[in-house]
């Protein structure tokens, strides 16, 4: 019995954390293994909807998309503007088209990283670049009532549809019921 505890005892020590080494610098420090000079590095944080940014932080992320359809997409895919494929030149001001190219570049960058693999761009091309830029430009899409003509640069916001019936319903619920204004009543009799 007593074998079994101090084996047990060995085990434990054994799958516990090493101790740190004198002066704080693990000897394993110089192979690069995580979790044994400490917490490994911090992960990137996780991207967000550009939707969901808020202030600066949406600025920032709206001024680097910017910069990726300028410089890249456009040039390169932005093919010529048509009534079947209109284009606005302030496509930042609608919000549909914002979160359409903001997911777009996400995927282009996770695509073009090397872990990606060979096939890395093929499968962004295929899988995010056709269908993002055939819902975006597509006759009855977010753009259509801009421009549809190079030589007849327009923009215009659609309106959105209303809010659903049920929202309605559940503000005027909410809502508390105006109190009877005695002014406007006659003498109670």
């Amino acid at each position: 019995m007593e074998q079994s505890a101090q084996q047990a005892r060995q085990l434990e020590h054994l799958a516990s954390a090493p101790s740190p080494a004198p002066g704080g610098v693990s000897p394993f420090a110089a192979f690069g293994m995580p979790g044994f000079n400490g917490p490994g590095p911090a992960p990137a944080p996780e991207p967000r909807p550009i939707l969901e940014l808020e202030g600066e932080e949406y600025e920032d992320e709206l001024d680097g998309l910017g910069d990726w359809v300028d410089d890249f997409l456009l040039p390169v895919y932005g093919a010529e503007v048509t009534t079947a494929a209109p284009w606005c030149a302030r496509w930042q001001e609608h919000d549909g088209v914002v979160a359409w190219l903001h997911a777009l570049w996400l995927a282009y960058q996770q695509h073009k990283d090397p872990e990606a693999g060979l096939a890395g761009m093929f499968v962004w091309h295929r899988d995010f670049l056709t269908h993002a830029m055939a819902a975006v430009r597509a006759p009855g899409g977010p753009l259509s009532a801009c421009m549809t003509s190079p030589d007849r640069p327009t923009h215009r916001l659609l309106p959105g549809p209303p809010p659903s019936a049920r929202s309605h319903e559940t503000a005027s619920a909410q809502a508390p019921e105006p109190e009877p204004d005695e002014s406007q009543s006659g003498p109670v009799s």
